[in-house]
């Protein structure tokens, strides 16, 4: 017989008894998180194999006990058992903690802090930590103030455009606006803007948080680390949204179908699963850390790094159920007036239908170390190939249109594609009489054949 609960985020399955430490470290983690249950008496596949009903009985005399004590600040269990057929397991059960963070007692907290991401319990580093001190006060770190920037530091021009603002508009209105937008904050009579607003509009975001910033790179093959283009994408978060999307699109197949008079061009992936992937990165990553996005481009997927681990209750189990947590309301509510977030909660639906729709591979997410990493399949569809291998080599004819001669090399890094798909068309437009091979080995260089 199988337990009925999956391992996740929430239930983890031991054979046997734990060292009292491991079972004290599960705890912290699940506290620190969203809550769940250690099931003692579930083997590794989830077959129920049970446990002595003498040894739950002396196990629960004392477990609930050890734990408290163990714990800081204090965790109170609930430590039960439960019969499945001839077999019974013994379950101990929390809630989500509201003193995080959790950690064991005798590590204290720097080393005994813990949390559960997907099926494993790690240990918290020191992001981690602060960031389940602020959950545990309720507040969010983009309505914070920038204490070393003062609000001389927005681009004023900016937020009036985007407010829709006249320059004869009162002060109080601006104010107004600031305020309820969470774009400014004032403390004791000083006003500083906030995370958000200077992510949003300050005039040098990157001057004030350095690390806010976007990566992208296209790189040669699928596994390799040879960059053949990339981009740092600063400035305000829209700036950076832009930029990044433009990366993306620019370095992605196209394929172009005829219409009546009409040439429709279709890329490879859905633009709106690179859309939505990167809203997604940017409104809900967690700034508080001092890293950027990354996002990588390779032959076969693209893979978005996003620093932080998933807001709330939501986890890589349950991104299609519609449930929504904000990490960073400020930023999420101006997004939000922009109309770059339409519905809450359907950003991953609209991914995951969009790759569906069209037939490709599914998209998957997972859930590492302090980083969100979100993988796009380049997978070619069929009724495409032959229309995007005449794409790349009407591409490679164009650049004849500013030289006369090209090497391989050329092609690779003007155009962003592998070594062997230049090879091939090349070698295509060789054999159709549109180009001409001169020369051999690395030496070998290509010129445009001259018409008959």
């Amino acid at each position: 017989m199988k337990f009925p609960e999956l391992e996740s985020s929430t239930v983890e399955w031991k054979s046997s008894f734990p060292e009292n430490e491991q079972i004290v470290r599960t705890i912290v983690g699940f506290c620190n998180r969203f809550g769940g249950k250690l099931v003692i008496g579930v083997a590794n596949n989830g077959e129920i194999v049970g446990v002595d009903e003498s040894v739950a009985e002396r196990q629960m005399e004392y477990l609930d006990k050890m734990i408290y004590e163990s714990s800081a600040p204090p965790i109170i269990p609930l430590v039960h058992t439960q019969r499945f057929g001839d077999n019974v397991v013994l379950l101990i059960e929390v809630s989500a903690g509201m003193n995080k963070p959790y950690y064991i007692k005798s590590l204290g907290m720097e080393k005994g802090a813990f949390v559960r991401l997907g099926r494993s319990t790690m240990k918290a580093n020191a992001d981690m930590i602060e960031e389940l001190k602020w959950s545990s006060r309720g507040l969010h770190f983009d309505l914070t103030s920038l204490y070393h920037s003062t609000v001389e530091d927005l681009d004023m021009a900016a937020i009036e455009d985007f407010f829709g603002l006249s320059k004869g508009k009162k002060k109080s209105s601006i104010d107004a606006i600031l305020s309820s937008y969470n774009i400014v904050h004032e403390e004791h009579k000083t006003k500083y803007p906030t995370v958000a607003g200077g992510l949003l509009f300050g005039k040098y975001p990157e001057k004030h948080l350095p690390e806010a910033f976007i990566i992208c790179s296209r790189f040669s093959g699928t596994s390799g680390r040879t960059a053949l283009a990339s981009l740092d994408c600063k400035g305000t978060l829209f700036e950076q949204f832009e930029m990044a999307f433009g990366f993306i699109v620019k370095h992605l197949d196209r394929s172009f179908v005829i219409r009546g008079k009409k040439r429709e061009e279709k890329l490879e992936i859905p633009e709106v699963a690179i859309r939505e992937i990167l809203l997604n990165a940017i409104v809900h990553r967690n700034y508080h850390i001092q890293a950027p996005i990354k996002i990588a481009i390779y032959d076969n997927r693209i893979e978005i790094f996003s620093p932080g681990d998933f807001p709330g209750p939501i986890n890589a189990s349950n991104l299609l159920s519609g449930l929504t947590y904000i990490r960073n309301p400020g930023i999420s509510k101006i997004f939000r007036q922009a109309k770059y977030i339409e519905k809450l909660g359907s950003g991953f639906y609209n991914l995951f239908h969009s790759y569906d729709h069209w037939g490709l591979k599914s998209p998957e997410v997972f859930e590492g170390e302090n980083y969100i990493k979100c993988v796009l399949p380049r997978e070619k569809r069929k009724d495409m190939q032959g229309l995007e291998d005449a794409d790349e080599e009407e591409k490679i004819l164009n650049l004849f249109n500013q030289t006369e001669e090209l090497s391989i090399s050329d092609v690779i890094a003007t155009l962003g594609i592998a070594r062997a798909t230049a090879g091939r068309r090349l070698n295509s437009l060789v054999i159709a009489h549109k180009l001409k091979k001169i020369g051999s080995g690395r030496s070998t260089s290509y010129r445009k054949a001259k018409l008959k």
